[in-house]
């Protein structure tokens, strides 16, 4: 590496280079179970010295076999995707500009953080609300690589669906605007005799050639992370060509994308939330069909291990939150504590709604309440003049959105283990779906909690587990391809949210059949055919690889 590093002192590069003992330690994980240690990091300065970065890497590849570039943000990746043996590219030093904000659309650099891009915006009257788990520690650019969803995600969905231009480094090593093209477009674009061109043909071929079968291959869910969105670049009705489809969720194994331009949503200001404890879970059949004809703007769960697990660490919220929001999250819970004398509930439902006025969601959650109230549901509305951090629900969502940290801080024998963290089910599906998978957990005596997006069908179920003991180590695979045919059985997506990455590259096979893991070869051939983008992750991905780079210590 020593041998490139002088290269890249030698072509003007004018960003950092590290390959400081820390450095290199501290890269090494993300928020996965994986560790990789890469051998060098570089923070480029600006798009130049990314461009010149990558077309050193794509010349001297053919010398430096295992050389590659690995992008990296804040390193919230639950799937291994943002570690590397070879080089990480740290975009959150320098790229860190918000261009340009108004009340629909925003213009910033992938290193920004989203809770700094999101008080931009909302001083526009406006958000980004494809945000997942992670929004206090996630950039925007991880956002994009992974598909980033969450809990706005039933109303709004993806990431995806607010990407509406990006600049990205091609393999060539040449910066290109990517957007959506109507057919003129397109045709001038194939037309050129460069790089750019290339990969415009061969993707339009592929997409052609293929299309019913590419069609028919999109999961029938709502949500999914998996493979390529092959499915969404060419659409023969209305003419349209994205290749934004293709590189919002790709995980930076297609270019680096230097540059965002986003579609933003207005804030509704009034909120009210409709609570459920279930006590069992057979009613979900008739729950879930009345709460989504409502169309509500969230609806989440979490079982009833998530609880335990927020009363049994308490005293931990109130330096989460403080003591004003400590004090305010006890007392908002007493009214709950009467519900609890009652037993501990399975599941926790919360259903929100959003809108311009209070009178408008109080009717919506009203009508909800009704229509549910044999089930002992409870609600509480939040207006807009409150203080957005006194509110009367968010005691609910605290121990929806802390469950993970708590997991990761607290328990000191075992790690929290993210290898079947991510799927989806169609929500009819659930209430025989989930008795199943806590079957599979209890069969392999895992501590889990499960927690997630109700309305989507898509769970968290993130285990804990002392990873550096081999019996443990040994639970992975089988316990992975239960729960993977599981969820296969039911139509379902391996990932909703969290992508592929080192974890469930291997299975994408396993998803979508010989013929059409085929075509998202061909995808990554056609942009990367030297593989110099984020190996190992994607169509790249073997598990024997990812297995053995499974973290020893913690």
């Amino acid at each position: 590496m020593d041998e490139f590093k002088n290269l890249i002192n030698g072509s003007g590069f004018s960003g950092d280079l590290d390959s400081s003992e820390n450095s290199l330690e501290f890269y090494s994980h993300d928020a996965s179970l994986f560790e990789i240690k890469p051998k060098l990091v570089v923070s480029p300065k600006d798009s130049i010295d990314v461009q010149k970065l990558i077309k050193l890497v794509a010349d001297n590849k053919h010398k430096i076999h295992d050389l590659s570039v690995t992008a990296r943000s804040a390193g919230t990746c639950m799937s291994g995707g943002a570690v590397n043996d070879s080089i990480i590219v740290d975009f959150t030093k320098y790229f860190n500009k918000i261009e340009d904000v108004s009340s629909k659309t925003a213009h910033a650099q992938p290193g920004v953080y989203y809770k700094d891009f999101d008080i931009e915006t909302k001083k526009h009257g406006a958000i980004l609300p494809s945000y997942s788990a992670s929004r206090d520690l996630c950039t925007i650019g991880g956002m994009v690589a992974n598909n980033a969803g969450g809990e706005k995600s039933l109303e709004y969905g993806k990431t995806e669906n607010f990407v509406k231009e990006l600049k990205v480094v091609f393999a060539d090593g040449k910066e290109y605007i990517v957007k959506p093209l109507n057919k003129l477009q397109l045709v001038k674009k194939m037309a050129q005799k460069d790089f750019e061109g290339q990969i415009y043909r061969k993707t339009f071929d592929l997409c052609e050639k293929h299309y019913d079968a590419i069609k028919a291959a999109k999961p029938k869910v709502s949500k999914n992370s998996m493979g390529y969105n092959l499915w969404d670049v060419w659409d023969r009705e209305t003419g349209i060509f994205d290749l934004c489809k293709l590189i919002v969720g790709s995980q930076g194994t297609l270019g680096f994308v230097t540059d965002i331009k986003f579609e933003l949503v207005p804030v509704k200001p009034h909120s009210g939330l409709l609570v459920l404890f279930l006590k069992n879970i057979d009613d979900l059949g008739e729950i879930i069909p009345k709460v989504l004809e409502s169309k509500p703007a969230t609806f989440e769960s979490f079982d009833d291990e998530t609880l335990k697990l927020s009363i049994r660490f308490m005293p931990s919220f109130l330096k989460m939150l403080g003591v004003k929001k400590f004090i305010n999250l006890l007392i908002g819970l007493i009214p709950d504590g009467l519900q609890l004398l009652r037993g501990i509930p399975k599941l926790i439902l919360m259903v929100e709604f959003n809108g311009q006025t209070e009178k408008e969601v109080r009717e919506k959650i009203v009508g909800l309440h009704s229509e549910l109230k044999k089930h002992r549901a409870r609600y509480e509305i939040n207006g807009f003049e409150e203080d957005p951090t006194e509110l009367k629900s968010e005691k609910f969502w605290v121990m929806r959105r802390q469950s993970f940290s708590l997991l990761r801080s607290k328990i000191k024998d075992k790690h929290t283990a993210p290898f079947i963290d991510d799927f989806v089910v169609n929500p009819e599906y659930l209430s025989e779906f989930l008795p199943q998978i806590r079957a599979i957990i209890t069969k392999y005596k895992l501590f889990a909690t499960i927690a997630g997006h109700m309305g989507d069908g898509n769970f968290h179920i993130i285990p804990l587990m002392k990873i550096e003991d081999p019996k443990e180590r040994a639970k992975l695979l089988p316990a992975m391809k239960e729960v993977d045919n599981l969820v296969l059985k039911y139509n379902g997506s391996l990932s909703g949210e969290h992508n592929d990455g080192l974890v469930r590259g291997p299975w994408l096979k396993e998803m979508y059949g010989a013929t059409v893991y085929k075509y998202l070869k061909d995808v990554k051939e056609i942009f990367d055919e030297n593989n110099i983008f984020n190996p190992h992750k994607k169509t790249d991905a073997e598990w024997d690889y990812s297995f053995s780079h499974i973290r020893e210590k913690f």
